[in-house]
Parts: C-alpha cells; sequence; structure tokens
C-alpha cells in the first residue's frame, strides 16, 4: 500500500507528467495523462495516485465548502488499488 486514502470533497485535478488513476466510489478506475482535468463534485468518496507501475505529477485545487476541504477517510486497499 502507497498511502492512497479515500476523500470526499471538491477536487480538480490536473495531471502534469506520467499516468495517474482515479476512482470514484463503486466506479471504475480510470486513467490519468498529461492535461487531462478531473472534476469531483463535494460530497463524492474517491481517490487518486499514480498507476502501479509509473510515478505522475498533479495539480489538486480543492475548495473549502462549509469550512472544510476535504474529509480524509480509510486507506485504499491494495486489492482496490490493483483493479
Amino acid at each position: 500500500m502507497r498511502g492512497r486514502r479515500w476523500c470526499a470533497g471538491r477536487t480538480s485535478s490536473l495531471s502534469r507528467t506520467g499516468v495517474g488513476w482515479i476512482q470514484r466510489e463503486g466506479g471504475a478506475v480510470e486513467e490519468m495523462r498529461p492535461g487531462d482535468v478531473v472534476w469531483i463534485p463535494p460530497g463524492v468518496k474517491h481517490w487518486h495516485g499514480a498507476a502501479a507501475t509509473t510515478g505522475m505529477t498533479h495539480i489538486a485545487l480543492t475548495e473549502q465548502v462549509d469550512g472544510q476541504v476535504a474529509t480524509w477517510m480509510e486507506q485504499v486497499s491494495d486489492e482496490q488499488y490493483r483493479r
């Protein structure tokens, strides 16, 4: 496990280099490549991070909603990450 955690918060993520993955709870793991922009609405549980065999860099913009930026939750399991 690489320290990824599920979170909920309004997030925009711009992939800069490498290949990454993002998953909304209950959905498929999606690939992020340089230039891709992903928007997560408030309250949607999700995680994002580097793909299994590459690194990635990204810029994440997280908006404050009701005085809170994000709600951090449990770690992403190896099984969830490898889907």
